[in-house]
C-alpha cells in the first residue's frame, strides 16, 4: 500500500474526480494542503484576492460547462466565513462547489484558538454537507462522498474542513485503485411520462417552463426536440434562460415581476396549462399573486428533488425525476403519438405567440445624453455575437440586461438567482473565463456590484484571463432607490460625490478607469450613446491584446425607473418608460417591429 498524508490522498482523489482548476488563498491552516497541491501538480490555481471571490470564481467555474466542479479553498476562521456566500449561492442555485478549509489542530478545537472556529456548523444550512475530519484516516472516504453528493440529486456545493494536525498525518491509500462512487438521479417512469403528456395533449394553450435544471441536467436539446414535437411555447427561467434559443419560434420569453418580457407574461396569463421542468417557481418568476399566477391553469411540475414539489404551490400532478431522464421518456412518448396522429395542431397558439413577441417591446433607442441604460443593451445586442456568454448577479442592471438582452445557448447567461450578493459579477466572470477560454465573456455590473469586490480585476490581470465588463455607472444604488419609492423614502441610497482627483466625471464620484488601469487593466469611459458600440469593439481588441479584463464605463443617467411590478404580480407590471410603437424603437428586438403599433 502507497503511504502519503492525509493532504496528499486528498488532492489525488480531487484529480480523480476531475477536478483540474482550483482557486483560492493560502494560509498558515491550510498550508500542507497547499503543499500537497504542489508536489502533486496536475491542478492549476488562481489565487484570488479575496476568499468570498475565490468561491464566486469556483462558481462560475461550475457553471460554464457540463460536469465542471468548481474547487475554492481558504485557511481557517474568517477564510470559511467569507466563503459563505458563495455556499448559499451556490445552493440556492443548485451549483456543485468543493469548499476546502484550514482548521486549528483537533486538540484545540474546544480552546477558542487562533481562528479556529466552527466551520462546518456554520456552513451546514447552505451545503448538502459540511464535515470537520477528524480522523485522518476518514479524509479518502470524506472526499469521495462529497463528489458523490454534489453530483447526485440536487446538485448542491459540500464543505470539508480539515484541521492541520490531519492534513500532516500519513495514512494508507492507494490512488491507482480509487474510483468515484455512482450517481444517484431519479427518473420519471414511463406511466408518469405517459399522464403528463396526455394532460399536456387535452390543452388548448399549454406552455413549458424551462428551469435551471434542464441546463444542470445538459438536456437542452430535448427539451426544444420536445417542444416541437408538441407544438408547445417554451418560457425560460431566469435560471433556464438559453435552454432554448431566444430566436426559436417557440421561444415565448420570460415570464415575471421584475426579469419577464412583456410578450412573455402576455402569452403566460392567455395559457391553461404549464409543465414546469427543473424549476423551482421562484417568486422573481411567480410574482407573490400566486392566485394570478395560477388562476385558470393547470399545472404539471418535473423536479430532481421530491421537498420541491409542492413547496411553492400543490400542482395539479408531480413528477420527481432529473430533468433529462424525463425529458427523455416525453421525447419517446410524444413520438410514438406523433406517429399516431395523436398530436394536436398547435398553429393558432404558436402565432398567438408569435404576435405578441413581435409587438409588446419596450423601447431600447434613447439618444439621450446622460445615456439611457437601454441604449446599452441595444448596442451590446449589437456588438456582441450569439456566442458571447453573459455573467451578471443583481439590481437594475441585471433586471434590465434580462428585460433587453438576448441569449442563444444554455450556460450563456451565468447568473445568480437566489441569492444575489453584490460583489458576484466580477469573480464569477473570472471563473467562466477560466472554465471555458474559447468563449467570449461579457460581464454586466452596476457601479455597487462593481465596487463590492473589485480587487479581483487584478486576478484577471495576474493570471492573463480577458474578458470584457460592461459598468452601468448612475452612483446609485438603483435597484433599492426604486423599491423605496414605494415607501416614500430616497435615503441612503446615493453614492454621488465630486471626486477630487477626476472632477471631469462631475458628482459620479469613484473614478473606475483609474482603479480598474491601477488593478493592471484597461478601461474606457463612454458618456455618448453614439460612441458605445466603437468602445465595445475597442474592449474585445483590448482584451485580446493585453490578456486582461477589459471595462467599459457608461455613465448612465441618474435615474431610471426599469419596468417590474410594484405589488409583485405579473398582471400588473408598471412601465415606467415610453414603450417601443415605431420600428426604429426597439431594432435588436427578436421579432423587429414592422409597423407602428399602439402601446
Amino acid at each position: 500500500m502507497a503511504r502519503m498524508t492525509a493532504a496528499r490522498a486528498a488532492v489525488e482523489i480531487l484529480k480523480r474526480e476531475g477536478v483540474d482548476v482550483a482557486f483560492g488563498v493560502p494560509g498558515a491552516a491550510i498550508n500542507p494542503f497547499y503543499k500537497a497541491l504542489k508536489e502533486a501538480g496536475g491542478i492549476a490555481h488562481t489565487l484570488a484576492r479575496h476568499v468570498e471571490g475565490a468561491s464566486h470564481m469556483a462558481e462560475g467555474y461550475t457553471r460554464s460547462r457540463p460536469g465542471n466542479i468548481g474547487v475554492c479553498i481558504g485557511t481557517s476562521g474568517p477564510a470559511g466565513t467569507d466563503m459563505i456566500t458563495g455556499l448559499y449561492s451556490a445552493t440556492g442555485d443548485s451549483i456543485p462547489i468543493l469548499c476546502i478549509t484550514g482548521q486549528a489542530p483537533t486538540d484545540k478545537l474546544h480552546k477558542e484558538d487562533f481562528q479556529a472556529v466552527d466551520i462546518a456548523a456554520i456552513a451546514g444550512p447552505v451545503t448538502k454537507k459540511a464535515t470537520t475530519v477528524l480522523e485522518a484516516a476518514q479524509v479518502p472516504g470524506v472526499f469521495q462522498e462529497a463528489f458523490h453528493l454534489m453530483r447526485s440529486g440536487r446538485p448542491g456545493p459540500v464543505l470539508i474542513d480539515l484541521p492541520i494536525d490531519v492534513q500532516q498525518t500519513e495514512i494508507e491509500f492507494d490512488p491507482e485503485t480509487y474510483a468515484p462512487l455512482p450517481l444517484y438521479k431519479p427518473a420519471a417512469t414511463r406511466a408518469q411520462a405517459e399522464k403528463a403528456i396526455r394532460m399536456l395533449v387535452e390543452a388548448e394553450r399549454p406552455l413549458i417552463v424551462a428551469g435551471g435544471g434542464i441546463i444542470n441536467a445538459d438536456a437542452c436539446d430535448l427539451l426544444v426536440e420536445f417542444a416541437e414535437l408538441t407544438g408547445t411555447p417554451v418560457v425560460p427561467t431566469l435560471m433556464g434562460w438559453g435552454a432554448i434559443p431566444d430566436d426559436h419560434e417557440l421561444n415565448a420569453g420570460m415570464v415575471g415581476q421584475q426579469t419577464g418580457h412583456r410578450y412573455g407574461n402576455a402569452t403566460f396569463l392567455e395559457s391553461d396549462f404549464v409543465l414546469g421542468v427543473g424549476n423551482r417557481w421562484a417568486n422573481r418568476h411567480t410574482g407573490y399573486r400566486l392566485d394570478v399566477y395560477t388562476e385558470g391553469r393547470t399545472f404539471v411540475h418535473v423536479d430532481i428533488e421530491p421537498t420541491q414539489i409542492g413547496r411553492i404551490f400543490a400542482p395539479d400532478y408531480g413528477i420527481v425525476s432529473d430533468a433529462g431522464a424525463a425529458l427523455e421518456l416525453f421525447v419517446e412518448v410524444a413520438k410514438e403519438l406523433k406517429a399516431a396522429g395523436g398530436l394536436p395542431d398547435r398553429t393558432e397558439w404558436i402565432q398567438s405567440h408569435l404576435r405578441r413577441k413581435g409587438t409588446m417591446h419596450r423601447r431600447t433607442h434613447f439618444d439621450d445624453i446622460p445615456i439611457k441604460p437601454q441604449r446599452v443593451y441595444e448596442e451590446m445586442n449589437k456588438a456582441f455575437g450569439r456566442d458571447t456568454r453573459y455573467v451578471t448577479t443583481i439590481g437594475l442592471s441585471q433586471i434590465a440586461g434580462a428585460q433587453m438582452l438576448h441569449v442563444y445557448r444554455p450556460r450563456h447567461w451565468i447568473n445568480c438567482g437566489q441569492a444575489g450578493p453584490l460583489g458576484w459579477t466580477i469573480p464569477a466572470a473570472l471563473g467562466a473565463a477560466v472554465a471555458d477560454p474559447s468563449t467570449p465573456v461579457v460581464a454586466l455590473s452596476g457601479d455597487y456590484d462593481f465596487q463590492f469586490l473589485i480587487e479581483e480585476l487584478a486576478v484577471g490581470a495576474q493570471h492573463r484571463i480577458p474578458y470584457v465588463h460592461v459598468l452601468v455607472n448612475n452612483a446609485y444604488l438603483g435597484l433599492i432607490r426604486q423599491a423605496q419609492a414605494g415607501l416614500e423614502i430616497n435615503f441612503e441610497v446615493n453614492l454621488e460625490f465630486e471626486n477630487i482627483n477626476t472632477p471631469e466625471i462631475g458628482v459620479y464620484g469613484v473614478d473606475h478607469v483609474k482603479v480598474a488601469e491601477g488593478l493592471g487593466c484597461k478601461a474606457i469611459r463612454v458618456t455618448d450613446p453614439d460612441e458605445l458600440g466603437a468602445a465595445f469593439a475597442e474592449a474585445r481588441r483590448l482584451a485580446a491584446e493585453h490578456r486582461v479584463p477589459v471595462v467599459v464605463e457608461a455613465i448612465l443617467e441618474r435615474i431610471t425607473n426599469i419596468a417590474m411590478s410594484p405589488t409583485a404580480d405579473i398582471s400588473a407590471v408598471k412601465e415606467f418608460e415610453e414603450l417601443a410603437t415605431e420600428p426604429g424603437h426597439a431594432p435588436t428586438a427578436i421579432i423587429p417591429l414592422t409597423e407602428r403599433v399602439t402601446a
